[in-house]
């Protein structure tokens, strides 16, 4: 039985990574994209606590535990500027994960 139990938990956690998959985007603040419904640019900066991703015009916004994690790679990203209050340029992300809705659930989260 824990033999069976075993394959299955592996068996599991295989279809899930199945199903993940990857986009590339420009990082948004999303509280300011909901405010300001796009129209103006809504940069991603250290102190965004809401994110979400602007994929091929259609906008996703990101999870609680991706907004911990790009909160954290855009802070720790090498090339800010000295106010990390600031955007310098539009930041572009590359985000693993499985969508549900208009939100994606993120397993990774990479800034070039």
């Amino acid at each position: 039985m824990r033999t069976f139990l075993t394959l299955f938990a592996l068996a599991a956690v295989c279809a899930g990574l199945a199903v993940a998959d990857t986009w590339s985007g420009k990082l948004m603040d999303a509280n300011c994209y909901a405010k300001e419904k796009g129209a103006k640019p809504c940069d991603a900066v250290a102190a965004t606590t809401a994110f979400a991703v602007s994929v091929s015009g259609k906008v996703y916004n990101l999870d609680e535990g991706g907004n911990q994690k790009a909160a954290a790679a855009l802070k720790n990203r090498a090339d800010r500027s000295s106010d990390p209050n600031k955007p310098a340029a539009a930041v572009t992300a590359k985000i693993t994960g499985t969508i549900a809705g208009d939100t994606i659930q993120v397993e990774a989260i990479e800034l070039p």
